[in-house]
């Protein structure tokens, strides 16, 4: 089952041919004062709730996550990003130590620091993503077997492939026989990445917090459960409220190229599943500032009873004014599939007059196929309703990214 909700829908006349309004500036200056916080030196926030948003139906596992900044300073803009820096799996760490057959206090080296075999594998090095470099170093150890085969054949497409759902331990185990040193592992794994997480809260109503909309990624593949290393450290090894084990490293990433317009510019936002997250806090921040200019969501999921993340909330938004559309599509609620770009066909008239008008359009989430899916209905609305050809719709569209009206933080 699918639903629209909509609030002052009358539609203003498009303008043929017309092509995108000026750009407008964003709402927020840009000025910020110098983080004491970044990749090097991650601020220990601490997690002070944690919900669990998808329902018991759910194939998915998504939480909200809040985190008190504390006296950090630390400050941002809605459209930004919270980076956090992950902790691998312990079993995983252990299960890699015995593989190697070495002692936990092994020392090794990681960049100009010297740390324990224990340290390096938990805090320092990838150990469920092994990179690219990794398989062709132990390609070269296992001539004949199947991973050789793979980088042999030098097509990075299929090796990625190749390697996708495998872990560290994984490709030492191709080959029971083979050893290898904790030192010559440690050289050859890629240093552990901070994962970065659009930022679902706003800073003028959430003022000391940063909020999280997070899928929690797990999987079964051999005899193994396997998970993220990021989503899994934070919603299983994080305690909510413990002295210690609520703090994780985070610093913020800017993401200039994804602000909001100024108060009186239209918005509209396309954000299925976690893609949410950023129009969280579009909505609370245009609430919290008075911004006039209309929003307009396209959400979707799977399943309307256990996949509407954050429906009570998009609902108050309706009542009040804030959103004057929200557009609805869950896809496994009837036999026919309905996606978001399906229900922006379907509004294609009134969404090409809010092109016309000057309106701001986003995109957040799945890059491979909700994106394309979005951005060729948005090709397809521009030429039926905006009465032009595919080549001046092309050129349409073009138009609004390049003067910053067609923003993506895509995935």
């Amino acid at each position: 089952m699918t639903s629209t909700h909509s609030q002052n829908a009358a539609a203003h006349s498009a303008r043929p041919e017309s092509g995108p309004a000026s750009p407008t500036t964003p709402s927020r200056p840009e000025r910020r004062k110098r983080s004491a916080w970044g990749r090097k030196n991650p601020y220990r926030a601490a997690i002070v709730e944690r919900v669990q948003l998808s329902g018991p139906g759910s194939e998915k596992e998504v939480h909200h996550l809040v985190l008190d900044l504390g006296d950090s300073g630390i400050e941002y803009l809605p459209g930004d990003g919270i980076a956090v820096t992950p902790v691998n799996d312990p079993t995983l760490v252990a299960a890699l130590i015995t593989r190697l057959n070495a002692d936990a206090a092994t020392p090794v080296t990681v960049g100009r620091d010297e740390v324990t075999l224990l340290e390096a594998l938990s805090h320092r090095v990838e150990i469920a993503t092994p990179s690219t470099y990794f398989a062709d170093f132990l390609a070269q150890r296992l001539p004949g077997s199947e991973l050789a085969a793979v980088v042999a054949a030098d097509d990075s497409v299929a090796l990625s492939s190749w390697l996708r759902g495998k872990d560290v331990l994984d490709l030492l185990d191709i080959d029971s026989e083979l050893r290898i040193s904790p030192a010559e592992l440690i050289a050859e794994l890629a240093p552990l990445a901070h994962r970065t997480y659009s930022i679902a809260s706003s800073p003028t109503e959430h003022a000391g917090t940063v909020h999280i909309t997070m899928s929690t990624v797990r999987y079964h593949a051999g005899d193994r459960l396997r998970g993220g290393v990021c989503s899994t450290y934070l919603a299983d090894r994080r305690i909510v409220g413990h002295p210690e084990d609520a703090h994780i490293g985070v610093f913020v990433t800017a993401n200039r190229s994804f602000r909001l317009p100024d108060a009186d510019t239209k918005v509209i936002m396309v954000g299925p599943g976690t893609g949410i997250a950023p129009f969280r806090a579009f909505l609370y921040e245009r609430k919290a500032t008075g911004a006039t200019g209309e929003n307009w969501l396209f959400y979707g999921d799977q399943r309307r009873d256990h996949d509407f993340l954050y429906a009570d909330e998009l609902s108050r938004f309706v009542d009040d004014g804030v959103l004057s559309h929200l557009d609805l599509a869950f896809s496994r609620d009837q036999e026919h599939k309905v996606y978001v770009q399906d229900r922006m066909r379907e509004r294609g008239a009134e969404l090409f007059s809010w092109l016309a008008q000057g309106a701001h359009f986003y995109v957040c989430g799945d890059a491979d196929r909700m994106a394309v899916d979005v951005d060729a209905a948005l090709l397809d609305i521009v030429a039926e309703h905006g009465g032009m050809s595919a080549e001046r719709a092309a050129e349409f569209v073009a138009e609004l990214k390049k003067s910053k009206r067609y923003l993506r933080d895509v995935y």
